[in-house]
């Protein structure tokens, strides 16, 4: 128990410092209830719609994919700081590390998890056959008018 208790005194003095601030907060605080205190900003912009705006899931994935590799960043400069210790075994290591995290990142980028725009592909193809389409009608026409004139 006694190497336990300065983290106790610590835990109890962050505790009542706390709850000080809190009780301090709400006795000194504003207490009105003005017409834009309700507000988002409260700068005399009237809000138009709800801030609850639905995003596609592409953008928290976007942002899981980044902290993965954020902290991949982290393990490899800690591992090449301890580059002179770690050897060879350190080496191997970490380069089974980087494989299995290109490996991941592949499988992601066939999966299409990193495709965020239109396909240029779908896109070609859709503007071919629409060209196709209306070269086609443009030939009827002219057909259909050549019949006609005779």
């Amino acid at each position: 128990m006694s190497p336990m208790w300065p983290f106790l005194v610590f835990a109890g003095i962050i505790m009542v410092l706390v709850l000080v601030i809190l009780g301090l907060s709400y006795i000194l605080g504003q207490h009105h209830k003005d017409r834009a205190t309700g507000e988002a900003y409260e700068s005399g912009i009237l809000s138009t719609g709800s801030a609850r705006l639905r995003f596609p899931s592409q953008f928290y994935l976007v942002a899981m994919l980044f902290v993965i590799f954020d902290i991949e960043t982290v393990f490899v400069i800690s591992w090449a700081i301890a580059f002179g210790e770690l050897g060879w075994a350190g080496f191997i290591g970490v380069s089974v590390f980087i494989l299995i995290l290109l490996v991941v990142l592949i499988y992601e980028w066939r999966n299409g998890a990193l495709d965020f725009g239109p396909d240029g592909k779908k896109i070609l193809r859709a503007y071919k056959k629409m060209r196709r389409k209306s070269s086609s009608i443009s030939i009827i026409k002219k057909q259909q008018h050549e019949v006609v004139a005779h």
